[in-house]
């Protein structure tokens, strides 16, 4: 962040030096305070449950991520020395917009995030101490709702409006458990996105509940329909099985509407020449397939080195579409991991056994990296890159859901 911007973003002297002694136990019972503040919010304001994802309240992930920002920004204005926080506040408009977020609600949202410090942290909370980090809460809502009224105005959409209603035009069955639906909107022309950029679809469920779940553009600009392609989550253990891809894949077909966000998301292709290295696993494959079907069509001659982990070759999703991308390029390799069947792949394309492993591929010398998959592949995948000499800077990666990275250490998190 530029000098200028740490200064506007600035705690007045009083408030820091608050903050300054109180930030370590806030951080210490973060989880409690965030875990606290959604149970009493929600039960406030259910009209917020249409947009907060049930399923991340129900694990924990929700109030860890909210945890993990609001101590990293607040961090970031008494410590000169802290790492950027920008990049993590774009991420987070993006996140807001595409959720269809509006500036009314971070009043509601301030004022139960304080109650819950007071409650958790008792008679450590003197008026001077809410007030400290009543300022930090506002320093952090005032940021997020600037980036994202310039959010908005750049989709051209109206805050109090944030959905759109598209229409299935077609369904394809992509692998087990995952279909691709293409979409276009009921009125106007499709919204301009960037390569990598992801939608919201909400959708009413039978329980009477709204919910809405985000889901990567898989195809590049320029087609007649936004491509997105949607894995069925099935419950694990005492885990419910998703209850909005559940819905897609039993109720979307041609014809059926949708409510839809604008497209939004930081992670997007540059328009550099630099060779790619695109790694994913599972559905992480989505927004690799919106970057490959872009560069095949416009920048043919753009090295690319395409590796993709998954459980089996008939749960890779995309794979033919991939595959026909990568033989039109004319320097595209590509590389498969299969935990289980990998004599299963085709033999003019054979897949490897067992689990990624980049610590001997050859890779393209100053090559940019997109990542996508689980959270814990991608912090291993990502060492591998690191120990290899790979600038953090040229690693990029995109998180389905809160983005619980922050909670690496500083260190690890860039």
């Amino acid at each position: 962040m530029t000098q200028k911007r740490r200064e506007v973003m600035k705690l007045s002297s009083e408030s820091e030096e608050v903050v300054r002694a109180t930030a370590g136990v806030v951080a210490q019972h973060a989880d409690e305070i965030t875990t606290l503040f959604y149970r009493e919010m929600l039960a406030a304001h259910p009209e917020l449950l249409r947009v907060f994802n049930r399923a991340n309240q129900a694990i924990g992930e929700q109030p860890k991520a909210l945890a993990a920002s609001v101590v990293a920004f607040a961090v970031h204005l008494i410590d000169p020395d802290a790492p950027d926080f920008a990049p993590v506040m774009r991420r987070i408009a993006h996140k807001h917009v595409s959720l269809g977020i509006q500036a009314r609600q971070y009043t509601i949202v301030g004022h139960h995030l304080l109650d819950a410090v007071q409650t958790v942290l008792g008679d450590a909370v003197t008026a001077e101490v809410r007030a400290a980090w009543d300022e930090v809460y506002w320093l952090f809502g005032c940021s997020l709702i600037a980036e994202e009224a310039k959010l908005y105005a750049q989709g051209g959409t109206d805050p109090d409006r944030p959905w759109r209603t598209y229409r299935v035009v077609e369904r394809v069955e992509e692998a087990d458990d995952v279909i691709s639906l293409f979409l276009v909107p009921e009125e106007g022309e499709l919204p301009v996105h960037r390569t990598g950029q992801y939608v919201a679809i909400a959708v009413d469920l039978p329980d009477g509940s709204r919910q809405p779940r985000q889901y990567t553009i898989s195809s590049g600009p320029g087609a007649d329909s936004l491509r997105v392609t949607v894995k069925r989550v099935r419950g694990e253990g005492e885990l419910p099985d998703g209850q909005v891809s559940t819905w897609l894949h039993e109720h979307a077909r041609p014809g059926t509407v949708l409510d839809v966000s604008q497209p939004a998301g930081d992670v997007v292709l540059d328009d550099a020449e630099r060779p790619l290295v695109l790694i994913s696993a599972g559905i992480g494959i989505t927004p690799i397939a919106a970057i490959l079907d872009d560069v095949s069509r416009n920048s043919p001659a753009r090295p690319v080195r395409l590796f993709h982990a998954d459980r089996a070759h008939d749960a890779h999703a995309l794979y033919a579409s991939l595959r026909r991308q990568v033989l039109t390029m004319d320097d595209a390799r590509a590389q498969n991991w299969y935990a289980t069947d990998a004599e299963a792949a085709p033999t003019i394309h054979p897949a490897l056994p067992g689990r990624m492993d980049l610590a001997d591929v050859q890779l393209p010398d100053d090559a940019v990296v997109f990542m996508c998959g689980p959270l814990e592949f991608m912090r291993t995948t990502r060492a591998t890159l690191l120990s290899r000499g790979v600038p953090p800077e040229r690693i990029a990666y995109e998180v389905f859901g809160p983005d619980l990275w922050l909670q690496q250490p500083s260190s690890d998190a860039a």
